[in-house]
């Protein structure tokens, strides 16, 4: 065990500087960077012997005394018995009931990206007027079995429930905010239906207006298996290997404010192009029954918002928009209502090297 003073950077940025006559007795003789846990929370010690913890972020005030030791599933800090101690105990806990709220829900919390274990037409956390851009694909209602919801309501249901998300997100984007919309074109799985034309007039109700759709090629024909009256002009079913996107916007097309842009002019001339071309996302790669590929919320996120901007994810799933906010220079929010899903997502975060990124904030 060995005691230290939290430092002010420490606090804010949710690091602990192991000293360096405690490393060989806390450590012993270990291979840097580690991943580790504090108090049961995922943490990371980089090659400057510094614990990375979402968990540490303003968990103690500066100038606190801590002791920290390693056990068999992690490290364990706490506060040590001093005259602080009582101090920073009632401060700690008078910003826990002020933010009981808020870290009830929230799952993971670095500078730039919050993800929500939460239902997004029930959380209070997304203040109104806050968002920049929505990039999602929501559940489709074409029975893809998730974890811990329901995908295959009747169809005046599922209109339902979009109508009340699509509120919920008019109410927390901005006056210029925008939405990039991921949805089927239409299905026939339990029935044919015109999804993206339902859709769309339901969020023209709302409030939303239309500015346009992207057709998004897939290129993936190949998973076609219902052909209805087979060489036959009885009854055949025509399908579209295409989903699509449509954008909309709450009150003003152009941004109101000045930004910066970090799209590259091959890919606006591109992406500008109401046609995409790329591939899906393997299910079993990703270990979600229903991932996007990065590419997508990176071509939005690019061409309809500005470096620094907001972007909220409503339906988190495997947290694709967050690494795509995370590479792009972009903050994110995103909401799952699914725990494994938060865990599958963070996992992802890792592996992206969000907290290398976060390194590279330190002064």
């Amino acid at each position: 065990m060995i005691e230290k003073v939290v430092e002010k950077m420490e606090s804010q940025k949710g690091f602990l500087q192991i000293p360096t006559k405690s490393r060989q007795e806390l450590f012993g003789d270990v291979s840097l960077p580690l991943m580790t846990s504090v108090n049961g929370n995922r943490a990371r010690l980089d090659e400057y012997w510094r614990i990375w913890s979402p968990f540490l972020k303003n968990k103690f005030n500066a100038g606190a005394h801590v002791k920290i030791s390693r056990t068999e599933s992690g490290l364990l800090v706490e506060l040590t018995e001093n005259k602080n101690a009582e101090t920073e105990t009632k401060s700690t806990e008078e910003k826990q009931i002020l933010t009981q709220n808020i870290d009830d829900k929230l799952y993971f919390k670095t500078d730039s990206i919050r993800i929500l274990n939460d239902d997004f037409l029930e959380t209070n956390v997304i203040e109104e007027n806050s968002i920049d851009l929505v990039v999602t694909s929501p559940p489709y209602n074409v029975d893809v079995q998730y974890e811990k919801y329901r995908d295959d309501i009747p169809y005046d249901e599922y209109l339902v429930f979009t109508r009340k998300w699509l509120t919920k997100c008019y109410n927390v984007v901005k006056n210029d905010g925008r939405m990039c919309l991921n949805i089927p074109l239409d299905k026939n799985k339990g029935g044919q239906q015109s999804v993206c034309a339902d859709v769309t007039a339901i969020a023209k109700e709302v409030g939303w207006k239309y500015h346009s759709t992207i057709i998004w090629n897939e290129q993936n024909i190949s998973r076609r298996t219902a052909w209805g009256s087979w060489l036959s002009a009885s009854a055949p079913f025509v399908i579209a290997p295409v989903e699509v996107i449509v954008i909309l916007y709450k009150k003003t097309w152009e941004k109101q404010r000045k930004g910066k842009s970090d799209i590259k002019r091959d890919e606006f001339i591109e992406w500008t192009n109401g046609v995409w071309n790329f591939s899906g996302e393997s299910r079993n790669k990703i270990g979600h029954p229903s991932p996007f590929p990065i590419e997508l919320p990176r071509r939005c996120i690019k061409l309809f918002s500005f470096v620094g901007d907001t972007v909220l994810d409503p339906f988190l799933g495997s947290g694709t928009t967050m690494i795509a906010c995370l590479e792009n220079k972009r903050a994110g929010i995103g909401v799952e209502i699914n725990r494994n899903y938060c865990e599958l997502a963070v996992r992802r975060l890792e592996k992206h090297g969000i907290f290398q990124k976060k390194l590279m904030e330190i002064p």
